[in-house]
């Protein structure tokens, strides 16, 4: 061929390696839509136990009981997912320093306990390092060790300063989580030193992904600070993302899961007089304070969430109580010398999308820290192909 030069050789070459490369990819996707469409699939329901807690920076005392958050004592989910705000104080050390996990492992080792109705695990000295927290799906053999298929086991943790997620599944379902990763976004000018932001865990079980967002937005309860907050969680929703996967067919925003819940300290407030607050307190009446709830309003606006659902709240307002005690913060004139704050349920759980139904929503009554956790069992529909069906 007159005129063809090296250089015109070396760019067909790359032209066709990468039209053959495209055309594999092609072969791959048609032959796996193929495999899929020959596949025949049934539909499961499971339990998911969502539970969140602001634990004020507080390792958990020696004789504390969460069988109550937990609600151990009716029948047992098949999946608890628990999200931490404040699990460390907020201090130069815990901000700038290596990764404190004592106090995440010591959460863990309780939640263990308790899901499997066994003593805590201690935590020895040699603990205290610092470690690479590990990401994984569980290895065939990790539940060998446990006594039955009724056992829990952690899938995944991650902690980013003072926000922990941990997500525990019963052991004859290990084997049908795929595809754990995790994206972590930090809020605001500080990031992650504010103690701000979220982490955000998903999953596939059987054929149906799911997605936790653990979050601490904006504190304040002036009007610029629930602006903040919307602009929190607008920040985790476009700037969370996670891989593709192998056959790139994965989701990969946080609203492209099948299945999506967001638990955390949101902050959100009442907006009403302290006074009136804590009247209506005292006489329970959570309607009227509901219609003042910053959340519910700004949902209604279509100012923030869109598209997101929140059971109803038939329970108290979930912070600032007096710690070891059932008093909030500047209900009563011996306390109004302390820093003030509304009570507000701060503590939420929400979700987004269907295939899900809500069929508990309230708080446990755990005094440790000044504010309340929160609990919610959902049903969850589960996409399962035949040859996996059992």
């Amino acid at each position: 061929m007159q005129g063809f030069k090296l250089s015109d050789s070396k760019i067909l070459r790359k032209i066709l390696s990468r039209n053959s490369s495209e055309t594999k990819r092609e072969i791959s996707s048609s032959n796996q839509t193929s495999k899929n469409s020959s596949r025949q699939f049934y539909h499961q329901t499971k339990e998911i136990f969502v539970g969140s807690w602001n634990i004020g920076g507080i390792a958990p005392p020696q004789n504390l009981n969460i069988e109550d958050w937990l609600d151990t004592h009716n029948d047992y989910a098949d999946i608890y997912v628990l999200g931490f705000q404040e699990i460390v104080p907020l201090n130069a050390a815990n901000v700038l320093g290596p990764q404190n996990k004592k106090k995440s492992m010591k959460w863990n080792s309780l939640i263990g306990a308790t899901l499997n109705n066994k003593k805590p695990i201690k935590i020895v000295e040699e603990e205290k390092k610092a470690e690479p927290q590990k990401v994984y799906p569980l290895k065939e053999q990790v539940c060998e060790e446990f006594e039955n298929v009724d056992d829990f086991q952690c899938i995944i943790s991650k902690q980013m300063v003072g926000m922990f997620i941990t997500i525990w599944a019963r052991c004859d379902l290990y084997q049908h989580i795929q595809h754990l990763n995790v994206s972590s976004v930090g809020c605001g000018i500080m990031g992650c030193l504010a103690n701000k932001g979220s982490i955000s865990i998903r999953f596939v079980l059987h054929e149906t992904s799911f997605c936790f967002i653990c979050s601490h937005l904006a504190s304040g309860g002036k009007e610029v600070d629930k602006r903040q907050r919307n602009v929190n969680a607008a920040d985790i929703l476009s700037h969370t993302s996670f891989p593709a996967g192998p056959l790139h067919d994965m989701p990969q925003n946080i609203i492209d899961h099948d299945r999506v819940v967001w638990l955390g300290d949101l902050n959100y407030r009442i907006d009403m007089p302290h006074f009136a607050t804590h009247s209506l307190i005292k006489r329970r009446e959570w309607e009227t304070l509901l219609k003042h709830d910053q959340l519910k309003m700004e949902l209604k606006e279509g100012h923030v969430f869109q598209g997101w659902h929140e059971g109803a709240i038939e329970f108290p307002p979930t912070y600032k109580y007096l710690p070891n005690s059932d008093d909030y913060i500047g209900c009563d004139e011996n306390h109004m010398s302390k820093k003030r704050r509304s009570p507000a349920w701060c503590d939420r759980i929400i979700w987004f999308g269907k295939g899900m139904n809500q069929i508990q929503y309230n708080r446990s009554e755990s005094k440790v820290s000044d504010h309340r956790p929160v609990r919610a069992m959902f049903t969850a529909d589960i996409k399962v192909a035949e040859a996996n069906c059992k």
